[in-house]
């Protein structure tokens, strides 16, 4: 029998890791291009466009699909006939090749993982540990997928315990209309029932990496309560209205996955986890004839979508020239343009502006009339300015929007998903706008970025305060400077009644 060796796994993995950062599974960009074909609203379907077109970039290039390159997750089922030649924890396995691929001087990935998270939250640098999840198979091969999950969406998972005569479709439905748009849709979604808590969990968290087959299932009809199940909540979710980065359309999910499990007769636990447009995973099997391969999806899965076609009615605006009169102009929906001076900050950067506002003492940037982009960017290679660079969920920011626009000037901010109560009254109490730009779309954002400056608070890293100069960036108007906010017309305006109703 062949020996499954330590150097199999950690070869196998960190080149998953690299492969999954850079390639949608051929399953989603087919579900993808049937979204975009299917979609009648104009800012979603721009949007589905800007995802795929950003995509395919991603695969040509080599490089990060989103700049949120994700925890790794890692789902191992060991045969037990495999003969492993393991010396060590399979954890410390799994965290070295998470190591090499996160830290590859060809394609650096981003390093999300803080450690000590009740603590000073201290960034490991090399994305480690991995959350690995194992299980005991028959067989002698060892199975492995891998997928990286970003944070906008493992931030909306929910989980609750039901009676057990209530709908799953139900509480399903219901939370999903609370989620707002910064688990970055359409994307999937994952549920687990039964079990335990854990249990229900990890079999939302597993599912997510089933393949995409709704519209196999639309075809031939449900053949098990499972399946009815998807199909009900799939359409009731689309029906919601919510669309593409939750500007409203007709498809918001792709995919519905469920996985059931036995429980306690007085439970029925239902977990709920969303995948984003970045969904990014890959199975393999190792029997010890060496590692993995992956090859790419061949370029024909990808439509025939032009960012020309998605701004081709865009409006222009000079950064550099932005003033109340201007601003007025600017309605929710409306696609832009953007050139000029861009500034950087996201969490940490925000958390810091309002501790040194608070000490009366002035920041290392002046933010009056200007724009603030809400992004961790991704490390550059070769001639890169920047990384990719896409958006972060911009709710995170709403305790300290009132702070910062009352005491710097600033104008503009450009983030995604929509913007909460406290900071669509600090938006219209200071004439400011809120942007979107496309979650999902990081690689395709870079390219407008054409000069990038670290200039202040170096020692955060991806979150420090840079400097930009973008050229024809493009986003869309979210927030107007009276509070007016397209994540609550968008949604209303595309809410439909579903077929199953």
């Amino acid at each position: 029998m062949t020996v499954i060796t330590e150097d199999h796994v950690i070869e196998s993995i960190a080149d998953a890791l690299q492969f999954v950062a850079c390639y949608h599974p051929p399953d989603f960009i087919s579900a993808m291009a049937e979204a975009y074909h299917r979609e009648e609203s104009p800012g979603a379907r721009n949007a589905i466009g800007q995802i795929l077109i950003n995509s395919r970039m991603c695969a040509l290039g080599h490089r990060p699909i989103c700049q949120d390159t994700g925890t790794a997750n890692v789902f191992v089922s060991v045969g037990v006939e495999a003969k492993l030649d393991w010396r060590r924890p399979l954890q410390e396995i799994v965290d070295d090749a998470v190591r090499r691929a996160y830290l590859l001087e060809s394609n650096p990935l981003r390093a999300s993982v803080v450690r000590n998270p009740l603590g000073p939250r201290e960034n490991t640098k090399d994305n480690t540990p991995a959350m690995v999840h194992v299980e005991m198979v028959a067989g002698d091969k060892v199975g492995i997928t891998v997928s990286a999950k970003g944070g906008g969406s493992e931030n909306k998972t929910k989980f609750t315990v039901l009676n057990p005569s209530a709908s799953v479709s139900d509480w399903v439905v219901n939370t999903v209309e609370t989620l707002g748009a910064g688990w970055c849709p359409p994307g999937m979604l994952g549920i687990g029932v039964g079990g335990s808590v854990d249990k229900a969990m990890a079999m939302a968290k597993m599912s997510l990496n089933d393949p995409i087959d709704i519209f196999e299932l639309l075809d031939r009809g449900p053949k098990d309560r499972v399946e009815e199940i998807r199909l009900e909540i799939y359409e009731r979710v689309n029906a919601l209205g919510i669309g593409a980065q939750g500007l409203g359309g007709l498809t918001s999910v792709l995919d519905v996955k469920l996985r059931d499990f036995p429980t306690h007769a007085a439970s029925l636990p239902v977990a709920l986890i969303p995948n984003c447009a970045a969904t990014r995973h890959v199975h393999f099997t190792l029997d010890g004839s060496g590692s993995a391969e992956f090859a790419p999806p061949d370029l024909s899965l990808w439509p025939d979508v032009t960012l020309d076609a998605a701004t081709s009615s865009a409006r222009r605006v000079d950064l550099d020239a932005l003033d109340n009169g201007l601003l007025e102009t600017m309605t929710p929906g409306e696609t832009l343009l953007l050139s000029g001076t861009l500034y950087t900050g996201r969490d940490a950067a925000h958390k810091r502006m309002v501790e040194t506002l608070d000490r009366g003492e002035a920041l290392p940037v002046d933010l009056e009339n200007r724009a603030i982009y809400y992004v961790g960017p991704v490390d550059p290679v070769g001639d890169e300015v920047i990384g990719p660079a896409g958006p972060t969920t911009s709710t995170r920011m709403d305790k300290f929007t009132q702070q910062v626009l009352a005491q710097t000037g600033l104008k503009v901010m450009i983030g995604k998903a929509e913007r909460g109560p406290e900071a669509l009254a600090a938006i219209a109490d200071h004439k400011a706008v809120y942007m979107i730009a496309v979650g999902g779309a990081a690689f395709l954002v870079s390219q407008a970025i054409r000069e990038a400056e670290p200039v202040a608070w170096h020692d955060l890293g991806m979150e420090a305060i840079y400097k930009l100069r973008v050229e024809d960036m493009p986003v869309t108007v979210a927030v107007d400077t009276k509070g007016r906010s397209i994540h609550e017309s968008g949604p209303k305006l595309w809410r439909r009644t579903p077929r199953s109703a």
